[in-house]
Order: C-alpha cells, then structure tokens, then sequence
C-alpha cells in the first residue's frame, strides 16, 4: 500500500535493520534476559513493550459487522456503515484486532517483511480477541495464500503464520492448502477499487479434490490487514464457489477510509 495506506507494500524502511537485530538477538540472549518484540528490554519475548502497546489502538465492539472498522457516531453492535450496506463484501462479516497506522505498521511489517515470525503468536491472540463472535460460528479456519513464487521467495506465508495458532488456540479445523493462488498477481498498492479487483479476479481457487473440506462450512478467512478488502473477497468467492456457506474475515489490522464511498 501507499499513500494513505501507510506504505504497506512500499515500506522497506528499516527492515534490513530488522534481519541484522535478528540476527544478533540469539547471540544476546545468551547473557541478557530477553527484548520485547519492538526491541525493548523488559518484556517476557512474546508481546510488545508497554510503551509500544499503549500507543496501538485497539478496536473494541461496537465495530461495523462489515469491515469491523470503528463507526464515527454512535452505533448497536451488529450495524454496518454506509459503504458496507450499499455496497457489501463478498465475505459476510469481519474484525480487526487493531487501526493499521504508524504505530501497527512495524510490528507487521516486521512479521511480513522481517522473518519476526514469533509475531504471529502474539497476532493470533490479538485476532482471538477481537473476532470472537467470528470465531465462535466458523467451523474451519483458512489462511489468504501466496503464490508459489512468493513464497519461495518470502518463505513463509505470514497469513498461515496467524491462522495456525489462532486455530490451534480456539481447537479449531485449520486448512492451509485448501486455498491455493493461482495467479502471480502484481501489488496491490497504488491500485484504484477496481483496479484492486481486477487485479486479484480469479486468482484463488480450489481444486476439486479439496472442495470436501469446505462444502457446508462457515468459514474463517485470516488475513493480516484488510485496506479495500479486494484480496478478501476474491478468496471468499471462490471459497463459496466450492461449496461453503458463509466466509467471515479476520486480521491484525485495518486501514480506515480505503474504500470509496458508493457514488
């Protein structure tokens, strides 16, 4: 993403200076008790300093049952905002743990850009949270795949990286080769609304061979950030061309005002 999305896809900033912290903390651990994931002392390894934490802003209930992004007026739980209800996704309903912002973006970035894959536990717990009216109606968990090239090249898919011990943490199904990406599509940022969408038209599918592992299921699409929502619903209606019921969408973070608003 760019622009007003934070750079998402364009941030390389300080990420090379991620790997070489990496590369060094095993080596410090050794003789220091170990950093916060935002690399301050005191915390137990597996969450964010105080500091850090506090400055995230967490989305609570009332949200939009839509795009699970905060109301700007006073809302019930359950309402949608304008955008959602004159022009809703294909997935049915979603949450966001947190607003994708200055103060989200590195601990993101550094799970999906800086090999910080102890991140995704903590994510997990976060989405745990904040989608748990998702979590409690969805019978398998399913992650947003990359294509084979990508993962070849980033070597872990850091939506499956979420979506394990998310499903893991809850006892629920999780699929992770369920759906596949067939399409090398290029960067979303930048893109228009349409341009997004036909950008990722009919890139997922699911073999025939594995539809069984859906057909009749409510399922729980995991993702890391949801801006326009394009990716989400591409994998939503092939997951519902196999066969499920129902896809609901749950992410770390959400990008507020990506949508436009119907004309």
């Amino acid at each position: 993403m760019t622009g007003t999305n934070g750079g998402l896809d364009a941030d390389w900033k300080g990420l090379w200076a991620i790997k070489l912290r990496n590369a060094g903390r095993s080596l410090v651990d050794l003789v220091l008790p170990p950093a916060s994931l935002d690399g301050e002392a005191g915390s137990s390894g597996m969450g964010l300093s105080a500091r850090a934490f506090s400055r995230i802003t967490f989305l609570e209930d009332p949200v939009c049952d839509g795009c699970g992004l905060p109301f700007e007026y006073a809302a019930e739980a359950g309402q949608r905002c304008l955008i959602c209800t004159q022009k809703p996704h294909v997935f049915v309903r979603a949450r966001a743990a947190c607003l994708y912002d200055e103060h989200s973006r590195g601990p993101i970035l550094a799970l999906k850009h800086g090999d910080e894959q102890a991140h995704a536990a903590l994510f997990a717990r976060w989405i745990s949270r904040s989608a748990d009216p998702l979590i409690r109606d969805c019978d398998v968990v399913v992650p947003v795949p990359l294509h084979p090239l990508r993962l070849l090249r980033r070597r872990f898919n850091q939506s499956a990286e979420i979506a394990r011990p998310l499903a893991r943490l809850r006892g629920l199904t999780y699929l992770p080769d369920t759906l596949k990406r067939r399409r090398a599509t290029a960067t979303q940022g930048g893109r228009s609304l349409r341009g997004r969408h036909l950008n990722v038209k009919g890139a997922f599918s699911i073999s025939p061979r594995h539809a069984h592992r859906v057909r009749g299921k409510r399922v729980l699409l995991v993702d890391d950030v949801l801006t326009t929502g394009a990716t989400a619903d591409a994998c939503a209606r092939a997951l519902l061309d196999a066969g499920a019921t129902a896809v609901d969408l749950a992410v770390i973070a959400g990008v507020h005002g990506a949508r436009e608003v119907p004309k």
